[in-house]
């Protein structure tokens, strides 16, 4: 019984217990207050209006996170009664030099608040940075990430986005270049194409504009007709590889000629 008592009170001690109901009232109170925030701000009419929200709701609750963190560490240090008022005084004096010292961090956090306040970009948008193409996989108060198509994740500093081509803003043109061999009739070839695009239309993501364009090249072996292909940003590889394989399907069905280079080997034979 000694034994337990000794436990007990030792646990029971404030240095050791206030802590530990410190710690998880704080991860409770992070807890609800990341719910609250998410139901209050993530609501929106459009797709664009629901990833914007859905950027500041992260954005806000990194900033409660730091808050409550701080304020979980100053009651702590009271516990353990360290004079947590000279403390914060001092931090007045060492904040001007760790402010020099953090330059370009505070660089960055106050460039990533005023890229959602400008609506530069939101998570889930594709974007183009210095020739890097991807979709905004993340989006911090310090840095932002953008992740390729094959897989590559391109990390930056908020501070050195000074300019972005943010593409999920407008509507993706793809010009898509059908290789038909020259014997194949021009009017059946235009016919089947036509055909291709007014089904594409019921695609949601495709748009009216997407039409058939003509021939567009007469090579050596083959000739070239486009069409143009109207659809959202984020969706156009994916409509992309929908066209082809039904422009495929067509092409065996009716039997028409994809054209690809040869090779003629004689063998050293007289031709």
């Amino acid at each position: 019984m000694n034994v337990i008592n000794l436990v007990t009170s030792f646990f029971l001690q404030k240095r050791i217990i206030g802590p530990i109901i410190v710690l998880s009232f704080g991860f409770i109170i992070i807890r609800i207050l990341m719910q609250i925030t998410k139901r209050i701000i993530i609501r929106g009419k459009t797709q664009y209006e629901i990833k914007r929200r859905n950027t500041i709701v992260k954005l806000i609750q990194n900033f409660i996170k730091y808050i409550i963190y701080f304020l979980i560490i100053i009651i702590i240090l009271n516990i353990y009664e360290v004079d947590t008022k000279s403390l914060l005084a001092s931090l007045g004096i060492a904040g001007a030099v760790l402010g020099l010292a953090l330059q370009s961090t505070i660089e960055d956090l106050i460039s990533g608040i005023f890229i959602i306040l400008d609506n530069y970009f939101v998570i889930g948008d594709i974007v183009t940075y210095n020739d890097f193409t991807g979709e905004i996989i993340e989006m911090g108060l310090k840095n932002t990430k953008i992740k390729k198509v094959s897989g590559e994740v391109y990390v930056i500093a908020n501070r050195n986005i000074s300019s972005i081509i943010n593409l999920s803003q407008q509507k993706a043109n793809l010009i898509i270049k059908v290789s038909t061999a020259y014997e194949e009739s021009t009017e059946k070839v235009e016919k089947i194409l036509k055909k291709i695009v007014e089904n594409a239309l019921n695609i949601p993501e495709v748009y009216k504009e997407s039409k058939y364009l003509g021939i567009d090249e007469m090579t050596d072996h083959a000739i070239n007709y486009a069409i143009s292909i109207s659809c959202k940003q984020d969706m156009q590889w994916q409509i992309k590889r929908e066209m082809l394989k039904q422009i495929k399907l067509a092409y065996e069905k009716e039997n028409i000629k994809i054209p690809y280079p040869q090779i003629e080997v004689h063998n050293g034979k007289k031709i």
